[in-house]
């Protein structure tokens, strides 16, 4: 597939700065730009390689004016970094056309419904009513329980794990060996010292438009649900414990563990290897840098976290100015 300078500022709303007609079939980072590439700059720490790059067409916005000539040729547009997530998808669904059908490989149980335009590959496995939504795509060896709904054009690749009585809401991506239902850490002490299991009784609903990464595992609820609202971004390998609630549009870097009935507000943004004690809140709009350890409840909107315990950034970068000089006193 090939794009032309004039198409993609089209597409985009910009505006072409030298060859209108100049085509490119592929995207690259500024730095390893080639002939017949698009590339972006957005982050002014890349802007030396604007002026070395080899690439057909660089993507800049509006507000930034170059320093030294360009030989690329150059679209403007209001953000770089938007416009080439907007392009990526572009690309992406012109070589990845949905699938439909269902394998002859595949076991499907007869009270199950398959929607209009879905697809389920060969091994994939769909429990006794168990609905998937039209156009929702389940790729091989997927496993999807009894009483399960997926949502129109959701995605499950290779591996996903769907247990019993769960929920996956429309257009939402579930990377390969995602486990969704599994039981939560619950065990009761015995005066023997030994454990007793506490039945795990409830299920996950996850909200539309949520993607999670590869590896990661949502426990079911004790009692309820498990709930992972509308727009989550959840990255490879975290742990999502029974009980808990991720509001909207928070996005959750790699290595993450929530712990059991934790209650994460909407538009957070949580660092990868960040702990999340139980039974705890966390307010709208919290930042919260890597590693961190949040024990108690965030409650005031829209902080900015470090440390374990965390506390105010500023608070603990000058503190941390301090206490990496005392071995020395």
């Amino acid at each position: 597939m090939e794009l032309s300078a004039q198409t993609i500022a089209d597409y985009l709303k910009g505006e072409v700065v030298g060859d209108p007609d100049i085509k490119v079939k592929s995207v690259a980072r500024i730095e390893q730009g080639k002939p017949g590439d698009l590339c972006f700059l957005a982050n002014p720490k890349y802007e030396n390689f604007l002026y070395s790059t080899k690439a057909s067409v660089v993507l800049i916005n509006k507000s930034f004016e170059p320093k030294e000539p360009v030989s690329s040729t150059i679209v403007r547009v209001d953000d770089a970094y938007q416009s080439i997530a907007s392009i990526l998808d572009l690309f992406n669904s012109m070589k990845s056309a949905k699938k439909s059908g269902r394998s002859w490989r595949a076991s499907v149980a007869f009270s199950a419904k398959l929607g209009k335009g879905s697809f389920v590959g060969a091994g994939a496995y769909i429990g006794k009513k168990s609905a998937i939504g039209a156009g929702a795509q389940i790729h091989p060896q997927v496993f999807i329980g009894d009483n399960v709904s997926v949502g129109e054009n959701s995605i499950l690749f290779p591996g996903v794990k769907i247990y019993n009585g769960c929920v996956i809401g429309a257009n939402c991506i579930i990377h390969s060996n995602v486990v969704i239902g599994s039981d939560g850490f619950g065990f009761a002490p015995a005066p023997d010292g030994s454990y007793k299991k506490i039945p795990q009784t409830g299920n996950v609903v996850i909200e539309d438009d949520v993607e999670i990464g590869a590896n990661t595992t949502i426990d079911r609820a004790t009692m309820g649900s498990t709930v992972i609202r509308k727009g989550v971004k959840l990255d490879n390998l975290i742990q999502i414990a029974h009980n808990v609630e991720i509001g909207e549009n928070t996005v959750i870097a790699a290595l993450t563990g929530v712990a059991g009935s934790a209650k994460v507000g909407k538009n957070c943004q949580i660092g990868g290897q960040v702990g999340i004690a139980g039974h705890i809140t966390v307010a709208d709009n919290t930042r919260v840098g890597a590693q961190a350890g949040i024990m108690s409840s965030v409650k005031k909107e829209g902080e900015t976290l470090l440390g374990s315990p965390t506390f105010d950034a500023k608070e603990y970068l000058r503190a941390y100015s301090v206490f990496k000089k005392l071995h020395k006193q």
